[in-house]
């Protein structure tokens, strides 16, 4: 297993419920082959430019140890979400 870092926005106006989705997909994903070793969640922070219309987003860091094929799986489990 590789050691992996996976930093995601949500959209800053997503409430709690939305966020924790977010963040529960992405841990069970990791489940399926792999383990979550460090969820550190930084809150709102200003983005270096504007995406739709937004100046800011709520930043999640991940750190996680898994096999290869998990980024990818990741990557496609959050492009499905809105926010």
């Amino acid at each position: 297993m590789k050691n992996y870092e996976l930093v995601f926005v949500v959209k800053p106006n997503a409430d709690e419920e939305t966020r924790e989705a977010v963040l529960n997909k992405v841990k069970e994903v990791v489940a399926t082959n792999g383990e979550v070793v460090k969820v550190d969640v930084w809150g709102n922070k200003k983005l270096a430019y504007p995406i739709a219309k937004f100046t800011e987003g709520h930043y999640v860091l991940v750190n996680f140890a898994a096999g290869v094929e998990v980024p990818k799986k990741i990557d496609f489990t959050i492009t499905l979400f809105d926010n």
